[in-house]
């Protein structure tokens, strides 16, 4: 029964790569993981990083509700675009990591997201953040992160967890590994596209990730954000031009209103 398995399995792998080869595979490529690891491998993380608050101190909520209410309301406006693939079975949980020196926020499998601290103070205006929101809402519904891992377990990782006979510690050594993950320049394209496709209608300025590769690039250093998130090349141009591309309305940026909230944190 395990030689069959394994010989579906090789089969399968045939077919998708010759499948991914015709059409180019696109910016995402090809991903040999489904849907459900996907969830399982962002829960394993999250589960991860709850436990080393050292690493990642996890801003109470007690205390801190408005400043809560706010990031997920961001959320909520990026999900309702109707937009999100997997929008209705990823879990779209939101956390802040109090942290004001790391300028950074990511999106694990299955879509468990976190946002710093530091990224929150060093931005201007409620459209910039959600830009950058958008931007990991995308890597995560697109599924960049276990794209990525097909390229790099490949075969053998497919093999491993389709028979049941994964090694006890490869699906944790994979999920540990999504923290630190970095996408390549095509995801990173992709994911600045989607991130104006999700804020066209949503009344804020859809260019919103712009404003924050523009300050990115007057800072000195390398954020913890692009040493993850490599540029793909002129995407402050390329993101306001997709906007004009669908026609988005202008929208707001809510300086006013973000900047109450970065004197609550």
């Amino acid at each position: 029964m395990l030689v069959k398995k394994m010989i579906f399995v090789l089969s399968f792998f045939a077919i998708i790569g010759i499948s991914g080869c015709k059409s180019g595979g696109g910016a995402g490529g090809i991903n040999l993981f489904t849907v459900e690891q996907d969830i399982e491998l962002g829960k394993q993380v999250s589960q991860q990083i709850e436990s080393d608050p050292k690493q990642f101190p996890i801003l109470a909520e007690r205390g801190n509700e408005e400043i809560y209410r706010y990031i997920r309301g961001l959320t909520r406006n990026i999900l309702n675009s109707g937009k999100v693939k997997h929008r209705d079975k990823f879990v779209w949980q939101v956390k802040i990591i109090d942290d004001d020196k790391t300028l950074n926020a990511f999106c694990t499998p299955g879509g468990y997201i976190y946002v710093y601290t530091g990224l929150i103070k060093f931005l201007d205006s409620e459209d910039e953040l959600a830009g950058v929101m958008g931007h990991e809402i995308a890597h995560a519904a697109l599924r960049h992160s276990t794209r990525q891992m097909t390229k790099m377990y490949g075969l053998s990782a497919l093999i491993s967890i389709a028979t049941g006979k994964a090694d006890p510690g490869m699906i944790e050594q994979i999920a540990l590994g999504l923290v630190n993950l970095k996408f390549g320049r095509g995801h990173e394209k992709e994911s600045d596209a989607h991130s104006v496709i999700y804020l066209c209608n949503g009344g804020l300025n859809p260019a919103g990730a712009a404003g924050f590769f523009k300050k990115m690039e007057g800072k000195g250093g390398t954020p913890e954000f692009l040493s993850t998130h490599p540029n793909p090349g002129n995407r402050v141009e390329d993101i306001e031009a997709k906007a004009s591309e669908l026609g988005c309305p202008k929208g707001k940026t809510n300086k006013e209103k973000y900047a109450r909230i970065k004197k609550l944190i």
